[in-house]
């Protein structure tokens, strides 16, 4: 049986694992690692510390199917609707810019992670570890000696990459030799666009009155967007704890990406209060810091299930 490794817990790597389960039921060890603490990559779920019923979205905000995608990948639409992990997108979003007639728009009532993680689930058997940062990859024989950092080597038959492309070209090992001249010049001239994400975290009596789920900003020199996440998950229950969720601009990420988390935190916050001055205080914050947000010109959740958004941006990696 071959022993097949992918690495990256995000929807590429948990989707991956889930069609090689299905495809080859009793012909592959699928094993997954991620250098996170969690599945979910950017398509992440974040509770609050004070209250673990209090979530929200820090990655993908939204999932945007075009009626060509919808229609090629009709099947796994239909999945994830019957089991309740997508729904229609029907709160209001102010400055939404639909890039083609007929897109629908989905959100995930449990969190965004809820999808990878059902993948995960769905690739009974494999084995899925966090904290496994893979640092070398050697070619051995007709396998490979993979390395990752304070474990020792590990062979497999097969590796797949689902990792951002700067992280992948960081690699140690055969990996370079394996790349022809062309090829690695254009995994060189990907780039991603870079940002912040901020997740409020409030007590459960706290009201947050605003019309809008969630809102594109285009005035402002630091936020991007801003959802109310319950709100724009459709989570109408009197027992549902307010979230709220803030993306930067990409301009404002590319400038501060090189900073410490505790020293943006604040300048966001301060435009924050600009911008919506009549926000409670939260109970909890998390400051999150996508270095690697999305491709401009890459493909999309397409390759794996449809495109996602999340603040605002060309449709990309979200």
């Amino acid at each position: 049986m071959s022993r097949v490794l992918i690495v990256g817990a995000g929807l590429t790597g948990s989707l991956c694992a889930c069609l090689l389960r299905r495809e080859l039921p009793n012909k592959a060890n699928i094993v997954v690692w991620d250098k996170s603490r969690g599945a979910g990559g950017r398509m992440s779920t974040s509770r609050s510390p004070n209250d673990p019923s209090c979530t929200v979205d820090l990655g993908a905000q939204y999932i945007s199917a075009t009626p060509y995608y919808a229609r090629i990948h009709s099947s796994f639409y239909k999945e994830l609707l019957a089991q309740d992990i997508l729904k229609p997108l029907v709160a209001p979003v102010e400055g939404m810019m639909l890039k083609e007639e007929g897109i629908v728009n989905y959100v995930t009532p449990h969190g965004v992670s809820s999808i990878v993680k059902h993948y995960l689930k769905e690739s009974a058997g494999a084995e899925v570890l966090y904290d496994r940062h893979v640092t070398h990859i050697h070619r051995k024989d007709a396998g490979w000696e993979v390395c990752h950092k304070g474990g020792a080597p590990e062979r497999f038959d097969i590796v797949v990459l689902t990792m951002p492309v700067p992280q992948i070209l960081q690699l140690q090992g055969d990996v370079e030799s394996l790349m022809g001249e062309n090829q690695r010049r254009m995994l060189e001239a990907v780039s991603y666009s870079s940002r912040y994400a901020l997740g409020l975290f409030y007590k459960a009596d706290t009201r947050i009155d605003i019309l809008w789920a969630a809102k594109y900003i285009s005035s402002n020199p630091c936020i991007r967007f801003i959802a109310i996440d319950d709100k724009k998950r459709n989570l109408a229950s009197k027992n549902c704890v307010p979230a709220v969720v803030v993306h930067s601009s990409v301009p404002f990420g590319i400038q501060h990406l090189e900073e410490e988390k505790d020293a943006v935190q604040p300048i966001i916050l301060e435009e924050l209060e600009k911008v919506m001055p009549e926000l409670p205080q939260p109970d909890s914050i998390k400051c999150q810091k996508w270095r690697y947000s999305q491709p401009p010109l890459a493909p999309t959740l397409n390759d794996t299930l449809a495109e996602a958004r999340g603040s605002g941006q060309r449709p990309n990696r979200w």
